[in-house]
């Protein structure tokens, strides 16, 4: 078992796949912090000066009855909250995160579509009086001695 695990360890794919996930978490980290350090302050104060980190809304008081200034005071008297603007900024980090893969994924494919069409590039072409075939540089037939059209 041990020895399997070992041949799946070392595969390529499990090795890529980890700094991935360890790439991922690190960008995830980057992204929220631009959300909420960099986008979502100026968007606040654009709309009034909200902190969309602390938009909440008291569905039950705790111990010590609201007014509550912040999540944070609300959480310690033990008030239940809906934190609308937090889930904003988990949207707007969503987003961001999702964009950034869309356009990964399209250069990769678009790295891809080249390579293949590279790969796929004829090498000979036909001769047009005896159809057989002559590689792209030449200017003479093998075949039939015949010289050949310029191509582009």
């Amino acid at each position: 078992m041990l020895k399997e695990f070992k041949e799946f360890a070392i595969k390529g794919n499990v090795i890529d796949m980890a700094v991935g996930i360890v790439i991922g978490a690190a960008f995830g980290s980057i992204v929220k912090s631009l959300v909420a350090d960099v986008i979502m302050p100026p968007v606040g104060m654009l709309l009034g000066n909200v902190d969309f980190s602390n938009l909440f809304l008291v569905l039950k008081d705790g111990t010590n009855p609201g007014p509550y200034l912040s999540i944070a005071a609300a959480t310690e008297a033990g008030a239940v909250t809906l934190n609308y603007g937090l889930f904003i900024n988990t949207i707007v980090s969503f987003v961001i995160v999702a964009f950034a893969i869309f356009m990964v994924v399209k250069m990769i494919n678009r790295l891809k579509r080249e390579q293949e069409s590279a790969e796929e590039a004829p090498t000979t072409k036909e001769c047009p009086f005896c159809l057989s075939k002559v590689p792209l540089k030449a200017t003479r037939c093998a075949h039939c001695t015949s010289e050949l059209p310029e191509t582009a």
